[in-house]
């Protein structure tokens, strides 16, 4: 099931320039011959992919490369809370357990940002400052995206003015699944240029797209459009992050590389929970893509729980037992 894009169909330096919107080639000058360009994608073959990523799933992993990836999965977290309820010293709490995960255990690597709303980017830019640990905030009116551009603009601006260095951002399902895909393609380039220096995630929320043929048009729609990563879901819906919609966006990143020279990271979220959710996203990322996207810098998690069924595996490894559930905080 697995294609890979002939790189001469979209030439080398044809992608737009992050935060300009320029440099458009043929295929994103016009609607028709965006729609063109990605309906003409090879399809996905649905039972393969499932299959495909079933097989990669049962691979097991044992003592020195388990230790490994459960490092390697905790400093790929994007530690997350975005709920209503949400206060200044939930993320504050929130940034010390980003910094220092296992306090009893100062091996345990930070984890690679917090994600909050907006609004509160400032508390955690100040709870973060001097760590390296990155402040991501959701905007463009998440999770809907129903808003007019102009308000998902300025959402974007103030969470950037607030602290923010990374904005993951809502695509418009509803114009995408109606065919609007350069008004998709156009909001993503203003979204990027109001970015400014922060990092881009483009959030596909794949379980409203239905098909994986949707998905891989998406994220190809994404990187054209300039996003530094593909992100599966808002984690507010469900399916949200699944492994057959994971292997897809990988082959997309994978054959966008391919095709343009650049490299485009992956962040699924919404679902995973456990370790073994984890270890089963890290062995395909090295088997689709390889070991240049195993790195925070390439690859992401989004979660909220995942972090502590990771330390508390990290303990079993480390003492051969496993702690009591007073081990890890409650968020």
């Amino acid at each position: 099931m697995t294609h890979v894009l002939d790189p001469g169909t979209l030439a080398a330096g044809t992608r737009p320039t992050p935060g300009s919107g320029a440099a458009l080639d043929d295929v994103t000058r016009s609607d028709a011959a965006l729609r063109a360009f990605l309906h003409g994608l090879p399809g996905v073959d649905q039972v393969g992919a499932e299959q495909r990523a079933a097989t990669l799933g049962t691979r097991s992993i044992k003592t020195t490369a388990k230790a490994w990836a459960i490092d390697t999965a905790i400093s790929m977290v994007d530690l997350t809370t975005l709920e209503g309820a949400d206060t200044p010293g939930k993320v504050r709490s929130l940034a010390a357990k980003a910094r220092r995960p296992d306090p009893t255990d100062l091996t345990a690597p930070p984890v690679a940002a917090v994600c909050v709303y907006g609004d509160l980017a400032g508390v955690a830019r100040e709870a973060l400052a001097g760590t390296g640990i990155h402040v991501a905030a959701v905007a463009t009116a998440f999770p809907s995206g129903r808003a007019s551009r102009e308000v998902k603009l300025a959402d974007v601006r103030d969470a950037v003015a607030n602290g923010a260095d990374e904005i993951d951002m809502v695509i418009d399902r509803g114009a995408f699944l109606a065919g609007r895909y350069l008004e998709v393609f156009e909001e993503i380039v203003a979204v990027k240029e109001a970015c400014g220096s922060a990092h881009l995630k483009v959030i596909l929320e794949t379980g409203e797209l239905v098909t994986l043929d949707n998905a891989r048009r998406a994220s190809w729609l994404a990187m054209l459009a300039g996003g530094d990563f593909i992100k599966t879901s808002t984690g507010k819906i469900s399916p949200a992050a699944t492994l057959p919609v994971c292997l897809v966006m990988l082959e997309a990143v994978r054959d966008f590389r391919a095709a343009t020279g650049t490299q485009v990271g992956v962040k699924p979220a919404g679902g995973i929970r456990t370790t073994k959710d984890a270890v089963k996203h890290l062995v395909m990322v090295n088997e689709t893509v390889g070991a240049d996207w195993l790195s925070p810098d390439w690859f992401r998690f989004g979660a909220s729980s995942l972090l502590n069924d990771l330390l508390l595996q990290r303990q079993k490894l480390r003492t051969g037992h496993y702690s009591g559930p007073d081990h890890v905080s409650v968020d």
